[in-house]
C-alpha cells in the first residue's frame, strides 16, 4: 500500500502567555493588561539574550503530533531533543498493513543500469520508482513468509524482531511525537535547513504550518521571536 507521509496535530498547550508566565515567576507572574502587551517583545528578548537564548521558558509550550512516516525520516526525528516519541514496532507485532513510501521527485527517472543484479525480477520495470514499489513489495512478503517459518522455532518474539530485517527504510510506521517548543526550535532549524533529506524537511514544514494555524494562533509570538 503506497501512502505519503502525513502529520496531524493531536493538541498543544501552553502558548505565548504560558512561556511568558514562566519567565516572570522570578518577579510577578500576574498577567495584566499591560503585561499581555509586553509578551511579544519578552519572548523576543528571552530568545536573543547573550550568550545563549533564555531557553527553559519555553519548555512550557507543548506541541504534539501523529505521524506516519517511513522509516528513515523516523530515525531523523529520533535525533533531536525532544520531550517524548513512541512509534509502532515490528519488534512488539507483526506490521500486517505494508504501508510503503515512495518519493515523488523520482517520477519518470529511467533505469539505465542494473550491474551484477538478476534483472529477471526487474525487467518489466522501466523507472526506479517501479523498481523501489516491486523491490519494497519482495520485502513485505519476504517478512511475512520469513516470520512465518522463524515462529515456531525461535518463538514469537524472536521471529517478529529479526523477521523485519527484511523491510525497508521506506516502510511506513506511525509515530506519537511530542515535543516542547525549544526543542521544537532546535527540530526546526536542522530539519528545514535545506541539508536535510527532503521527507523530514516536508514534516518539519507541515508541523510549523500546523503550528502556525491553530485557532486563536497561541504561539504567534514564539514564532515571531524565531524569525519564523
Amino acid at each position: 500500500m503506497i501512502t505519503p507521509n502525513t502529520v496531524e496535530l493531536l493538541g498543544w498547550y501552553g502558548g505565548d502567555e504560558a512561556i511568558a508566565c514562566s519567565a516572570w515567576t522570578s518577579t510577578n507572574r500576574d498577567l495584566t493588561p499591560e503585561k499581555r502587551e509586553r509578551i511579544p517583545n519578552l519572548l523576543k528578548q528571552l530568545w536573543s539574550a547573550e550568550p545563549v537564548p533564555h531557553g527553559s521558558p519555553f519548555e512550557k509550550g507543548i506541541i504534539h503530533f501523529l505521524v506516519d512516516t517511513d522509516i528513515a525520516s523516523h530515525i531523523h526525528l529520533l535525533k533531536h531533543r525532544i520531550s517524548s516519541l513512541n512509534a509502532e514496532s515490528a519488534r512488539y507485532k507483526e506490521l500486517k498493513e505494508d504501508k510503503m513510501y515512495l518519493p515523488n521527485d523520482w517520477n519518470g527517472i529511467e533505469v539505465t543500469t542494473l550491474n551484477d543484479i538478476d534483472t529477471n525480477y526487474f525487467k518489466y520495470y522501466e523507472t526506479w520508482k517501479q523498481v523501489l514499489e516491486g523491490y519494497s513489495e519482495m520485502g513485505n512478503r519476504l517478512y511475512h513468509n520469513c516470520l512465518k517459518d522463524l515462529e515456531p522455532v525461535l518463538g514469537r518474539k524472536r521471529a517478529k524482531e529479526s523477521a523485519r530485517y527484511f523491510k525497508t527504510y521506506n516502510s511506513q510506521i506511525q509515530a506519537d511525537v511530542m515535543f516542547n517548543m525549544r526543542s521544537f526550535h532546535n527540530f526546526l532549524t536542522q530539519r528545514m535547513d535545506g541539508h536535510s533529506q527532503l521527507e523530514i524537511r516536508e514534516i518539519a514544514t507541515e508541523m510549523l504550518n500546523l503550528i502556525k494555524n491553530i485557532e486563536g494562533n497561541p504561539f504567534k509570538h514564539t514564532l515571531e521571536a524565531w524569525n519564523l
